[in-house]
C-alpha cells in the first residue's frame, strides 16, 4: 500500500490523537503535541462529515479545554495550521490562540475599555469573487482582497473593530456592513 505524504502526516495526526484521547480517557492531562493533534482530528473528522469552514475551526476550538492542559501547554501553541479537505476542496485552517479565545486574556475585576476614543466608522462591502474572502481582526482593512468592494480611501488607517484573532468572512456575492477602528500607534 502506498500512502502520500499527506496520507501519512493525516495517519500520524490520527495516531496521537487516538493517543491523546486514552490519555484523557484515564484522566490524565495533555502535552502540546496531544492536544494539537487532537484537535487537527476534531478538525478533519468534522469537514469529512461535512462541515463548513467556520463550523470546522468550532469543532476545533471545542475538541480540547484548558483545564485538560498541561501547565503551560496554552502558552505553548500560539496557533494551529492545518490544511483540511472540504468538498469545495483544500483548504488552509488558523486557528489563534486555541486555549485562550479571542483576545487572549481574561480580566476579572472593573471592566476594561478596549480601543478607547479611537475613530470609528461603518463601511458597506461585498465579495465581487467567486471564492470567500475572509479578513482578520487586525489586518489593514484598506489593503484587503481587491475583490472586496467598498470605499478603501474611507478605510485608510483603520481595521475590523472585532476582538483579536476574530476574523470576518464574505461568501461570494455577500455584502455585509463593517465597523472598522483606527489602528493603534505608540
Amino acid at each position: 500500500m502506498y500512502l502520500s505524504p499527506t496520507d501519512q502526516a493525516r495517519l500520524d495526526v490520527f495516531t496521537v490523537a487516538s493517543l491523546a484521547r486514552e490519555l484523557l480517557r484515564r484522566g490524565l492531562r495533555l502535552n502540546a503535541p496531544e492536544a494539537t493533534a487532537l484537535v487537527c482530528d476534531e478538525m478533519h473528522l468534522a469537514a469529512r462529515a461535512g462541515a463548513g469552514y467556520d463550523e470546522t475551526l468550532v469543532a476545533g476550538r471545542r475538541a480540547v479545554r484548558r483545564e485538560q492542559l498541561l501547565d503551560g501547554v496554552p502558552d505553548l501553541v500560539d496557533e494551529i495550521r492545518l490544511e483540511v479537505l472540504f468538498e469545495e476542496g483544500s483548504r488552509l485552517l488558523v486557528l489563534h490562540r486555541p486555549w485562550s479565545g479571542p483576545g487572549g486574556s481574561r480580566v476579572e475585576g472593573a471592566p476594561v475599555t478596549l480601543n478607547g476614543e479611537r475613530p470609528r466608522r461603518r463601511l458597506a462591502v461585498t465579495n465581487t469573487s467567486t471564492r470567500v474572502v475572509r479578513v482578520s481582526s487586525h489586518y489593514p482593512f484598506w489593503r484587503t482582497n481587491r475583490r472586496l468592494e467598498f470605499d478603501r480611501a474611507a478605510a485608510h488607517g483603520f481595521r475590523l473593530d472585532v476582538p483579536a484573532g476574530v476574523s470576518v468572512r464574505w461568501t461570494p456575492g455577500q455584502t455585509r456592513e463593517v465597523d472598522l477602528v483606527a489602528l493603534g500607534t505608540k
